[in-house]
């Protein structure tokens, strides 16, 4: 299995950074396991989370997770279409039309970077 290829996620709006380590849930199975089995992010990390191109909408969860998370869900053009703040675990993140990717983040991380929705977001 290649090495996690890891990169920033900013917010290009505002000026913020939202983590500066982020990896990219690869395949069916890394979406499948996302943040299972990890036991919390740090303020500077996240996980990228991408819709299959066929589905027009996403959702997240938190089932078998111990920690909330902040999730920013982003459309085709990286802008911030929903944020679910501090999901905590055993929870289903809302259902969002139009969302192509979603980033996993420490709790507090989206108000801490001030990001709103609408905002650009850089991802790389």
């Amino acid at each position: 299995m290649p090495a996690p290829v890891v990169f920033p996620v900013c917010n290009q709006t505002r000026g913020t950074i939202l983590c500066s380590r982020a990896t990219l849930a690869r395949g069916f199975r890394g979406r499948a396991r996302g943040l299972l089995g990890s036991g919390g992010l740090t303020a500077d990390e996240g996980m990228l989370f991408e819709a299959e191109p066929f589905i027009p909408l996403m959702w997240m969860h938190t089932f078998f997770m111990r920690f909330p998370i902040d999730i920013v869900f982003l459309d085709r053009a990286n802008v911030v279409v929903k944020i679910q703040p501090s999901l905590g675990p055993w929870r289903l993140s809302a259902i969002v039309l139009g969302a192509r990717k979603a980033v996993e983040l420490s709790a507090g991380a989206a108000a801490n970077a001030q990001t709103e929705v609408g905002d650009i977001i850089s991802i790389g």
